[in-house]
């Protein structure tokens, strides 16, 4: 294919799933996908409620009545590393998310469709960023300050509610690639692995970004699930290496960029003795011991810059040549998920469940080619408390040969030592403790080994980055 052919495909994958979903559209028979009633407006305790405010004075019975629902949330945390990292200190930060949803059958007679938009308020600082120079990001909320449009998209359900399609502007981190299980722990690996994060461009459309997308979901039985979606891979739309979060236009979240190439994934969903998507991360609903096992597989149509060689083939490191890399056609990732519960009390409520994802990537134009996410939760912790969880959970990122490559390179043309990168490791425990049903509180721990892969401290060239051990609470507050 010509170069002016793979621009100009580029340009045009947007209309031609866009002109797919309106095909879908007109000629699919929606079926109107019943939701529970709003419950009525009623002076309920703060421990009988469902948020925080509950019915809000009755605001949230009335927009239920025309098929509208809103939710704001605030989480906020501290966290702080007293061992280790490139500086010894602790940062606060939080993330506000405000998201309003509209049911079509309800609102206007329109079945099976739903509008949906989020914002983000992101303040404070991140610790990763600050102290620690790892690869696994030690917060799932840790970003740049700004408020920006989150998600902003339409979805439509046809053939009974057994299939649907989404379009709009969607972050890929909400459907693809999750564990249930992992979405208790703070560090940011176990939500959006460190594998797409560290490869794609801007770590791809994930928190707090998203792309212009369309997804598309088939449920041929009850236990199978199938999705397939198509974004623009690079959400600030700069280049690779391009820290474009922070310009105007993309902090706002509204540059909706169609000009890059296209990241096309798949994943394919079993639910073993629950229903789809739900693993067995505290489902009691099944007879067995419920799970969910994912296989899925990315691929992106842009070009990807060499980790060791530049445009004349020679090494980065070479004084004598380009410092320009190389671009690399091209790049993808297959992956595997499983969630499943191993051990159910008989009779009561105790449930142990145990995860583990696992990722690769070519290893010449990727940092991280190998990336693992496994652990085993509990729940509850204490009679009475069915929804308090503690998660052990441990993360791997393998730095892939090509980069281990350059860095031999650099220490063999500058002539003195320089560290090889290898893996970072983390392990982190976590008590996830429910206050109120709207009220979370959860103390974390956890622990960076090699961090950055084995990379020099900036402070103190002749060591490495020490191991780290981070300490620290979040609170999340469903208003």
């Amino acid at each position: 294919m010509r170069k002016t052919d793979i621009l100009g495909y580029r340009r045009s994958w947007p209309f031609a799933v866009c002109s797919l979903f309106f095909l879908l559209f007109l000629f699919s028979q929606p079926q109107a996908v019943q939701a529970d009633e709003p419950a009525a407006d009623s002076p309920t305790g703060l421990c009988e409620r469902t948020t925080l405010l509950g019915a809000m004075g009755g605001f949230r019975t009335l927009l239920g009545k025309y098929g509208i629902t809103f939710a704001l949330s605030e989480t906020s945390e501290v966290l702080g590393n007293s061992s280790g990292g490139v500086r010894r200190g602790a940062d606060y930060e939080g993330a506000t998310l405000m998201s309003l949803g509209l049911e079509t059958d309800k609102s206007f007679g329109w079945r099976g469709g739903t509008f949906f938009v989020s914002a983000l308020q992101l303040h404070g600082r991140g610790l990763s960023a600050d102290n620690l120079d790892n690869l696994n990001t030690v917060s799932g909320i840790e970003a740049q300050r700004t408020t920006r449009l989150w998600e902003l998209w339409f979805q439509q359900a046809f053939l009974g509610g057994k299939a649907d399609v989404k379009i709009g502007q969607i972050g890929i981190d909400q459907e693809f690639l999750l564990s249930q299980c992992c979405s208790i722990y703070l560090n940011a690996m176990m939500g959006w692995p460190v594998l797409p994060a560290a490869d794609l461009y801007a770590g791809g459309p994930a928190f707090p970004l998203s792309s212009p997308a369309v997804r598309l979901r088939v449920q041929p039985g009850d236990s199978l699930s199938l999705l397939a979606g198509v974004f623009d891979d690079n959400p600030p739309g700069g280049s690779f290496d391009d820290d474009a979060q922070l310009r105007d236009d993309e902090a706002s979240g509204t540059r909706f960029n169609m000009t890059t190439g296209a990241l096309f994934i798949g994943e394919v969903q079993y639910a073993l003795n629950s229903p789809p998507g739900v693993s067995g991360c505290g489902y009691k609903g099944a007879a067995g011991l419920p799970g969910a096992y994912k296989l899925g597989a990315w691929f992106d149509t842009a070009k990807f810059p060499d980790r060791r060689f530049s445009a004349s083939g020679l090494s980065l490191a070479d004084p004598a040549g380009e410092q320009t890399p190389r671009m690399d056609r091209n790049n993808y990732s297959i992956y595997a998920i499983a969630d499943q519960a191993v051990w159910r009390e008989p009779g009561g409520p105790r449930m142990v469940s145990a995860f583990v994802r696992f990722m690769g990537a070519p290893h010449d134009r990727n940092l991280v080619d190998w990336s693992l996410n496994a652990g085993v939760n509990v729940t509850p912790l204490l009679p009475g408390r069915l929804n308090d969880v503690l998660g052990i959970g441990y993360g791997w990122a393998h730095v892939s040969g090509r980069a281990a490559d350059l860095d031999r390179d650099t220490s063999f043309y500058s002539g003195a030592p320089y560290p090889v990168r290898g893996a970072e490791q983390f392990i982190e425990i976590t008590c996830r403790f429910q206050i109120a049903p709207g009220w979370i509180i959860q103390p974390d721990l956890q622990y960076i080994i090699d961090p950055g892969g084995g990379v020099s401290d900036p402070l103190n060239p002749s060591g490495l980055v020490g191991n780290e051990l981070v300490l620290g609470l979040r609170t999340i507050i469903n208003f």
